[in-house]
């Protein structure tokens, strides 16, 4: 998708998701209206949703897409995005070390950290597609926004 094209449909996402998100400030309610926004306007994103931080695990939360690992533990991208507290676009999940594959269709990956009011990580959102080279610094900025909105 073009540039231009992929930041006004993020834009007008946000502002979609805005309207919606303030029917509750219940932080699973929101990630599962983001996780079906997202994964219904967005043709390339094969899995899409959240993964929670609940002390050493993370635990799947609300996703769209084919069934997830349930939880992870130690390693793959997820865990790394906890752990360094940023957002990492992996155009190949194949060459990322310890990378999870609960789906091996999955072929490249973008996760962000979900952070409260306090800078903690409390969950990820995990978008995973088909394609290599799915996801760049446009996806990486609009998501980043996106999730900032489940703690809002």
């Amino acid at each position: 998708m073009e540039t231009i094209k992929k930041q006004g449909r993020y834009e007008r996402i946000i502002v979609q998701l805005e309207g919606l998100l303030t029917k509750t400030s219940d932080p699973v309610a929101r990630m599962a209206t983001i996780a079906a926004v997202l994964s219904f306007k967005f043709d390339y994103f094969f899995w899409c949703g959240f993964y929670r931080v609940m002390g050493e695990e993370l635990v799947v939360g609300p996703y769209q897409g084919p069934a997830a690992c349930q939880v992870l533990l130690d390693k793959g991208v997820c865990r790394a995005s906890v752990e360094q507290k940023k957002s990492i676009v992996v155009p190949d999940v194949h060459q990322f070390p310890g990378h999870i594959a609960c789906d091996s269709r999955s072929n490249s990956e973008i996760v962000v950290p979900v952070y409260d009011s306090n800078s903690n990580v409390l969950a990820v959102l995990d978008v995973d597609s088909k394609s290599f080279n799915s996801f760049d610094e446009t996806d990486q900025a609009y998501l980043e926004k996106i999730a900032d909105l489940v703690y809002a």
